[in-house]
């Protein structure tokens, strides 16, 4: 982490890879892989990029390539050239190497998540404590959010306070990032768990919403909390870890 004159500046390892990113956005629209409708899978992609950038995650060039590929993409779906004639006329989509990229990736990370659920239990995989048991009756075991699900849901708290903030006048304040970690700690000493969006209750403003990510991505990494879903795509919930790995 550097500080500079327009802030902070997080140098965090990048979590997943843009394949993960882009099975994320297919699930979270509910479309059919086979069917990816490019031009809003593209334009939601680039948003990504772009709070990655905000966020300062060390964004692998693999991302970069993925977003010229899917422009590309996008281009030949939308405006298809002459030399793309006989490639319809033989049935052949656009999209089709991207799909079976994406197939292969998906079995890939099933078959590695199924393996690694049996037998390294402890090391790459968080033992549950006894106060984790899943709750009224919710079957299943707890998922562990991914960084685009945190994304997600950060996206939503950073849509509420865009319109509060056009409204107030502020100057920004220093907002150091030890100081939100140890808030969130705080917030966790005396409860199970604390929901997500309640970890940027009496956040104003975009900047100090971005720190506070920051925090809680800073926390995960160093093994201090875990992220949990009871569901796919379900609100996340925070817990602090009570012993280290």
């Amino acid at each position: 982490m550097e500080e500079t004159s327009q802030g902070f500046l997080f140098h965090l390892p990048a979590f997943e890879g843009p394949l993960d990113l882009l099975l994320h956005l297919i699930k979270v629209n509910e479309v059919d892989i086979y069917d990816i409708p490019i031009a809003l899978i593209t334009a939601q992609y680039l948003e990504y990029l772009d709070l990655m950038q905000e966020l300062n995650l060390d964004i692998a060039s693999e991302y970069l390539v993925m977003a010229a590929t899917l422009a590309y993409i996008k281009s030949r779906v939308l405006l298809p050239s002459q030399t793309d004639l006989s490639e319809e006329e033989t049935g052949e989509d656009p999209r089709d190497e991207l799909v079976q990229r994406l197939l292969e990736y998906q079995k890939f990370k099933q078959a590695a998540e199924q393996l690694g659920s049996k037998e390294i239990l402890g090391r790459d995989v968080f033992a549950r404590s006894a106060h984790e048991e899943i709750e009224e009756g919710e079957g299943g075991e707890d998922i562990e959010a991914s960084l685009f699900d945190l994304m997600e849901a950060l996206r939503e708290i950073l849509k509420k306070v865009e319109t509060q903030e056009k409204l107030l006048d502020f100057t920004r304040e220093k907002i150091s990032l030890k100081d939100k970690m140890i808030e969130i700690l705080e917030k966790l000493r005396d409860v199970e768990y604390v929901l997500f969006e309640d970890l940027f209750s009496g956040s104003i403003t975009r900047f100090e919403i971005i720190v506070t990510f920051v925090a809680l991505l800073e926390l995960i990494k160093n093994q201090k909390i875990r992220a949990l879903q009871i569901q796919a795509f379900g609100s996340i919930r925070i817990y602090q870890r009570e012993e280290p790995l």
